[in-house]
């Protein structure tokens, strides 16, 4: 047993300081000025834009998991997979996304509260769905978030902010595409052989 001696407590200048609460010192929705040699109404737009694609990403990365977990069927393995490895390239794009808005001197959207509050893609329910609504759920996730992909691309090339288009064009919209093309076979109904 320790003495008294033996339980010191470490030198203050090693303690934690916990629960620290202090002022925002960046609100939602600004940007500060980085030398990045574009203007604050472009990044600004630009902020705004990649804010609302990131959380619309949010919420797909999370329908591809829950769909992962639920999923069910005589497909389960092949899709069980398949939505892991989509999930895997979503969460890639988010933070990929997220860093585009903070490079622009922006504040990238990361409290799923918040997220919820501004997403655009339909809520799934609570349960399970059967197999074809979950993959035509996230078909439609995909075309809402490239769907806006294009068009702040389109407007991100118009202004000269060659990154974010660069971000847009070369990663979301290339990978929604192709996750796209491999959820759509899915819902195609033809034979495995012919007699």
């Amino acid at each position: 047993m320790a003495t008294k001696a033996e339980k010191k407590e470490a030198p203050q200048g090693s303690q934690p300081w916990l629960h620290q609460r202090g002022v925002e010192i960046q609100e939602f929705g600004t940007v500060r000025q980085f030398p990045v040699g574009l203007s604050y109404d472009t990044r600004m737009y630009s902020c705004e834009r990649l804010n609302q694609i990131l959380a619309d990403t949010q919420i797909l990365y999370s329908l591809y998991k829950k769909h992962h977990w639920q999923m069910r069927g005589p497909t389960f393995y092949q899709l069980h997979l398949l939505f892991d490895k989509h999930a895997g390239e979503q969460l890639a794009l988010i933070d990929t996304i997220a860093e585009r808005v903070q490079t622009l001197g922006g504040v990238a959207i990361g409290d799923p509260r918040h997220v919820a509050e501004i997403t655009v893609v339909s809520r799934p329910p609570n349960g399970v769905e059967e197999v074809p609504v979950m993959i035509s759920r996230l078909l439609e996730a995909h075309e809402t978030i490239l769907t806006a992909c294009h068009d702040a691309a389109k407007r991100a090339d118009e202004m000269g902010d060659d990154g974010t288009n660069d971000v847009l064009v070369s990663e979301v919209i290339r990978t929604g595409e192709l996750q796209t093309w491999f959820l759509a076979e899915h819902l195609v109904e033809t034979p495995l052989v012919r007699a």
